[in-house]
């Protein structure tokens, strides 16, 4: 089975075993994510989008976590872990231009916890390929 070519580039940070997310005003829990523009590599727009949706600045792309079939608009998303220069608050709202101008409610949920019916559907499903991720790439002991 040949995976598509991803059109979407998600940014994943962690805090020790929690994932940074945020509640988006209308449309529940998710994380950062955004379309691959033209000429643009998959790690820069994953970065790009942390700037644009997070407000966090200097990020870098540690390592690659593959592809997943969103099975949503037939997407592709690109997973990349991410590491940030400085510490991040536990709690933050950053205004970004999508939609008109949104508040995104910035916090970390352990990874070993289960999404919650307030999470959006399509973004409960791509926690687990994280999280299986996460897992197979963590160094071993």
């Amino acid at each position: 089975m040949t995976v598509k070519e991803p059109s979407k580039a998600c940014a994943i940070v962690l805090r020790g075993a929690q994932l940074l997310v945020f509640r988006h005003p209308n449309d529940g829990i998710q994380f950062v994510k955004g379309t691959i523009e033209e000429g643009e590599t998959r790690a820069e727009a994953a970065v790009r989008e942390l700037e644009e949706e997070a407000g966090i600045r200097g990020a870098a792309v540690e390592r690659d976590l593959g592809v997943w079939e969103a099975e949503f608009k037939e997407q592709a998303w690109s997973f990349h872990l991410c590491s940030v220069d400085e510490p991040l608050q536990d709690e933050w709202v950053h205004r970004t231009e999508d939609g008109g101008g949104l508040n995104f409610q910035f916090f970390w949920h352990p990874l070993d916890v289960e999404p919650h019916d307030e999470w959006r559907p399509v973004f409960r499903r791509a926690f687990q390929f994280v999280r299986t991720q996460i897992a197979l790439n963590e160094p071993r002991r």
